[in-house]
């Protein structure tokens, strides 16, 4: 059987080598600028210096780490622990290509344990992780999705083992990595509902010691993020930080993911227009197998488990945009997800060939290959599109040439003498003034927020360093300033400017 091959000596060096190549794949991307830099990668890299600096939660603007996890950010201070304090957006694209590889070998490792082996399906999807461009977006960025997914991909390697045994200590190994994805990123909430449902319909585990590890699963599992929510209150008033009501309704949150589904499937922008029966159909699908396994008995599989994850993280996020307001859902929100459905939609392929006639089998085996393949070399057409155009420019971000050696980022960092002493400085983009000079600028009020922006305009005398490629809707403008208070214009450049406000001038 075509799909069937499993040959002893290979083992996992199938996996092995996977797993090196995606490492090479992450250095190539960011070999000529290094890792990505993002406004959160600058919060993150603040916060583990200081970690590592001065045992503090604070980030580089002087306020507590709330609105995101803190174990992210101390991974990182682990590792400038054993470099000596070398900087972490230097050794992210070393740190990123461990993640990476660490990634694809566990979904090597979770492959092989399959009820059907076949290792034709484990290189085809392999491939397809390494070529994935919405994974290498994210191992390209000093993210904390870079660690989440890595815990992702280990819940289902930990669960198994639950499964084989059901004793209490192998739950609370999985409790104990659960625990740390909630305080990695708080979406990790998803693996605590994946986690409560598998006990929930495990058939094996008697009434009574069912409840007893349902209790224990979900007690533990979110013992870590309880004592951060509390820590964050204590330091801030503030459990997550601010948080808006969501603007966006579910039918466009289900577009977003579902424009994110078809892209990650390569294909044409012209698809978009379906998006929403893209969403629905996968997440569908998914629900279907989850309900196709219980029936037959066989959800208590590494399949089963990774299925049943990929549906509540597909549910759960634009359920969770609904409500709270972020971002629009994107690659990056909706990355943690990819290995799960790539393999939750395909999984069962081997099992299905694994049950037909011979005549039968070989021709649908070359046809899944062949669609597999055709997906495959649409994914590398986009992947070597973006090489192409970071191994000139870099990965775009603070460390792309669109920033770095512009002739105002070279004044900001070379003239640090232009401000009188006691004026405060405000910003459309507090991160990149730090991360570019290593000072300090108040980040101008987000204009939903009413009282900070009239406590805004009662500051008699300031700086403002605006700049012009930024344009973040969510902060009041240069042009909103202007209406209100008479800005002089102290240096001005194509990037950017600077200027100033005091009340005594009119």
């Amino acid at each position: 059987m075509i799909l069937n091959i499993n040959k002893k000596y290979l083992k996992n060096t199938d996996s092995v080598i996977a797993a090196l190549i995606g490492a090479c794949t992450v250095h190539l991307f960011t070999k000529y600028s290094g890792v990505g830099v993002s406004p959160d990668s600058i919060m993150y890299a603040s916060t583990a210096h200081n970690i590592y600096t001065h045992s503090s939660l604070m980030t580089f603007n002087g306020g507590p780490l709330v609105f995101f996890p803190v174990f992210y950010p101390a991974f990182l201070s682990f590792f400038l622990l054993i470099t000596g304090g070398t900087s972490t957006i230097t050794a992210a694209p070393i740190i990123n290509g461990l993640l990476f590889g660490a990634v694809i070998f566990t979904s090597g490792y979770i492959i092989s344990k399959f009820s059907t082996k076949s290792l034709i399906y484990k290189w085809l999807i392999l491939l397809t992780i390494i070529l994935s461009p919405g994974l290498l977006e994210i191992y390209t960025y000093l993210w904390s999705e870079t660690l989440f997914i890595v815990e992702v991909v280990l819940f289902p390697v930990l669960f198994r083992q639950y499964i084989i045994k059901h004793t209490t200590k192998s739950l609370l190994w999985v409790c104990l990595l659960t625990a740390i994805a909630c305080i990695t990123r708080y979406i990790g909430v998803t693996l605590i509902l994946t986690g409560g449902l598998m006990l929930l319909l495990d058939r094996q585990l008697p009434m009574r010691k069912k409840i007893y590890h349902i209790l224990l699963f979900g007690f533990a599992s979110i013992s870590f993020l309880v004592v951060n929510l509390i820590v964050n209150r204590l330091s801030s008033g503030l459990s997550t930080g601010t948080r808006e009501p969501s603007i966006t309704p579910l039918g466009k949150n289900l577009y977003n993911t579902g424009c994110v589904y078809s892209d990650w499937m390569g294909l044409p922008q012209s698809m978009h227009q379906y998006a929403i029966t893209i969403s629905c159909i996968i997440l569908l699908f998914l629900v279907g197998l989850i309900i196709c396994r219980f029936f037959k008995g066989n959800l208590n599989t590494p399949e089963g488990v990774i299925t049943t994850f990929a549906a509540i993280y597909g549910i759960f996020l634009p359920v969770l945009a609904t409500f709270s307001r972020f971002e629009p859902l994107n690659s990056r929100l909706m990355s943690p997800v990819f290995v799960c459905m790539l393999i939750g939609v395909t999984c069962w392929v081997p099992d299905l060939l694994k049950d037909i006639k011979l005549s039968k089998q070989l021709s649908l085996a070359i046809q899944y290959i062949f669609l597999m393949l055709l997906f495959e070399y649409s994914i590398a057409a986009t992947d070597y599109q973006r090489y192409d155009d970071e191994n000139d420019y870099g990965v775009p971000g603070y460390t792309d040439d669109d920033w770095n050696g512009k002739p105002f980022i070279t004044f900001l960092k070379t003239h640090p003498d232009i401000y009188k002493p006691g004026v405060p400085k405000y910003t459309d983009a507090d991160e990149a003034v730090y991360f570019f000079t290593g000072g300090m600028a108040k980040l101008l009020p987000h204009r939903y927020f009413t009282n900070t922006v009239q406590q805004f305009y009662t500051v008699k005398h300031y700086y403002l360093i605006w700049f012009n490629a930024l344009n973040n809707p969510e902060l009041i403008g240069l042009q909103d300033i202007r209406k209100k208070e008479k800005l002089k214009l102290l240096y001005q450049f194509p990037e950017g400017a600077v200027y100033e406000y005091n009340a005594s001038d009119k």
